[in-house]
C-alpha cells in the first residue's frame, strides 16, 4: 500500500514592518522606559536614547555551541520574507531583534535555574519605539500580512499597566556562601601563580526574594536614571545596566568598550574619588588585568578590520558605585573585492553571513567572535573557561553573555550582561543577581569579595534595597 503524501507545512506569514517618525517624548533619561506597557519589556537605552519594545511577533530560540550561528541563520531567513517600509532610516529602525545569549555552551536541561532560556533567543517585538540624536520613531510589526494599522494607533492602543514596587527584599546566598567564594578565588590565584594561566574571571551570585512580584520596569527606570553612562537593558528576563559594550557595528565602523580593573567609589567624596581614580590608574595589578582584556578584544577584531585604533593607555570611567579602567577599541571593517566584509572567524560560524545587502559580518557575528573576552573569562580563554567550569561552582546562565539588538542591515549593539539580574521564569518574587572579578597573580581574595559587593550595588539599589 502506497503511503499518502504528507500535506505541505504551512508557511508562517511574513513579517510586515513599518517605521514612521513621531513627536519627541517628554521625560528625559527615562522617557523610553516610561512607555513600556507591561512587565515583559525589551530595552536597550543609554542617556535617554535607544530602543524599547513590547509584544512578541517572533521568537527565535537557540542553544549550545551553535547558538549564535543558528540565531543568525533564522534571522536572515526571517528577513528574506519580510515586507518593510522604513520612513526614517537610522540605526534601530525597520526590523529589529533583541537578543540575549548564554555565557557558556549549555543546552536546555543543563541549567537547573532556567532550562529553556539557557542558550539564548532573538525576540522581535510587535512595537518598537526609538530615539536617537533628537529623532524619535515608532515601528510596528504585523504578522497578518497587511499594513492596515496605523503606527500612531498602535502606540495609542498600548494599555499601560501600573508599575509596582517589589516591596520588602530579603537576601540569601546563591550557589556559594561568601566565605566559600573567597576560597574559590584563592584557588584561582594559586593556579595562576603555578603558571596554568595568566588571568581568570570568577563570578558569584546572590538571590533576592521580594514581598511583591518584581516588575522589571521598576528596575529599568531606576537604572536608567542613576546609571546613565551604562546601557540599560532588558531581554527575556535578563535585566541590568552594563558599562561594557562588547561591540557596536554601524555603517562599517566597529567599537568595543573594554573594562577591566576596578575600584570602589560608593560613599567617597569627590576629592576621595579623584584620589582613588589616580590610584587605580597606577595600579600594576589592575593595569595587568586591563591589558589582557584589551589584547583579547583587539586580537578577535583584527581579522575583520582594515585598520584599528587600540589606545596605549586606559582612561578611568566613573560610575556611581565603582570606577573602572576603560579603553575604547575602534576599527574599520575590511571589504573584499566583492564588497563583503571579511575574512571570516573560524570560531563563530557566522562571519561572511550575507544580510539583505550581502555586506556581512553582522554585529551578532562580531559579538560571537569576541565572546568571551578576557574581561569576562580570562587568558588564555580556553584554559580560563575550563577553570571556571571546574571551580566557580555555579551556572552563569546568561550572565556575562552578549545582550543587545540586531537590525535588518546587520548593524546593532551588543553589550556584556554585567551589573545584571535574572528574573525567575517560575517565581515572580525571585531575582538572581551576579557579580564577577578578574583574578590575576596579585589578587587578594578578601579584596575581590569587596569588589564583587560593589558590583552588586546597582541591582540592589534597583530593587530598593
Amino acid at each position: 500500500m502506497t503511503a499518502e503524501p504528507s500535506a505541505p507545512a504551512t508557511e508562517p506569514h511574513p513579517l510586515v514592518v513599518r517605521t514612521t517618525q513621531i513627536d519627541d517624548l517628554p521625560g528625559g533619561l527615562t522617557a523610553l522606559v516610561d512607555l513600556l506597557p507591561d512587565a515583559r519589556p525589551l530595552t536597550w537605552v543609554r542617556r535617554g536614547d535607544g530602543i524599547v519594545g513590547w509584544g512578541e511577533a517572533l521568537r527565535l530560540e537557540t542553544w549550545g555551541p551553535g547558538r549564535f550561528a543558528d540565531a543568525e541563520a533564522a534571522w536572515q531567513e526571517t528577513l528574506a520574507r519580510a515586507v518593510v517600509r522604513d520612513e526614517v532610516g537610522v540605526p534601530g529602525t525597520g526590523p529589529v531583534a533583541f537578543g540575549s545569549f548564554a555565557f557558556d555552551d549549555s543546552a536546555p536541561g543543563d541549567d537547573a535555574h532556567e532550562p529553556v532560556r539557557a542558550g539564548g533567543a532573538l525576540v522581535v517585538p510587535r512595537v518598537v519605539v526609538g530615539r536617537r540624536d533628537g529623532r524619535t520613531w515608532l515601528t510596528t510589526v504585523d504578522t497578518a500580512g497587511s499594513l492596515s494599522s496605523s503606527p500612531a494607533e498602535a502606540l495609542a492602543r498600548a494599555s499601560r499597566t501600573p508599575v509596582s514596587a517589589p516591596g520588602d527584599v530579603t537576601w540569601r546566598d546563591g550557589a556559594l556562601r561568601a566565605d566559600d567564594w573567597t576560597d574559590v578565588v584563592a584557588e584561582g590565584v594559586e593556579r595562576i601563580r603555578a603558571g596554568a594561566l595568566e588571568k581568570v574571571v570568577l563570578a558569584r551570585d546572590v538571590v533576592a526574594h521580594t514581598s511583591e512580584p518584581v516588575d522589571p520596569r521598576w528596575l529599568l527606570r531606576r537604572l536608567a536614571a542613576s546609571y546613565e553612562a551604562c546601557w540599560t537593558f532588558s531581554v527575556d528576563g535578563m535585566t541590568g545596566a552594563t558599562p561594557e559594550l562588547l561591540v557596536r557595528s554601524e555603517k562599517g565602523l566597529v567599537t568595543s568598550r573594554v573594562l577591566a580593573g576596578t575600584i570602589r567609589r560608593a560613599g567617597a567624596s569627590d576629592d576621595e574619588a579623584l584620589l582613588r581614580a589616580a590610584h587605580l590608574a597606577r595600579s600594576s595589578k589592575d593595569l595587568e588585568e586591563h591589558e589582557y582584556a584589551v589584547a583579547s578584544v583587539a586580537h578577535a577584531l583584527a581579522p575583520f578590520c582594515s585598520s584599528m585604533n587600540v589606545p596605549d593607555a586606559p582612561f578611568v570611567l566613573h560610575l556611581p558605585n565603582v570606577m573602572h579602567l576603560a579603553s575604547d577599541v575602534t576599527g574599520v571593517l575590511a571589504r573584499s573585492a566583492s564588497g563583503r566584509v571579511g575574512p571570516g572567524h573560524a570560531g563563530s560560524g557566522l562571519a561572511g553571513s550575507e544580510g539583505p545587502d550581502a555586506a556581512g559580518p553582522t554585529s551578532l557575528a562580531l559579538a560571537a567572535a569576541l565572546h568571551p573576552s578576557a574581561a569576562v573569562c580570562g587568558t588564555p580563554t580556553g584554559v580560563a573557561r575550563e577553570l571556571i567550569r571546574e571551580i566557580e561552582g555555579m551556572d552563569r546562565g546568561r550572565y556575562a553573555g552578549p545582550v543587545g539588538w540586531l537590525g535588518a542591515d546587520g548593524d546593532g549593539e551588543w553589550g556584556i550582561a554585567l551589573r545584571s539580574a535574572e528574573l525567575s521564569s517560575t517565581d515572580p518574587r525571585t531575582v538572581r543577581l551576579f557579580a564577577g572579578c578578574g583574578i590575576v597573580a596579585a589578587s587578594d581574595p578578601e579584596a575581590e569579595l569587596a569588589e564583587s559587593e560593589a558590583k552588586l550595588e546597582p541591582l540592589r539599589y534597583a530593587l530598593g534595597s
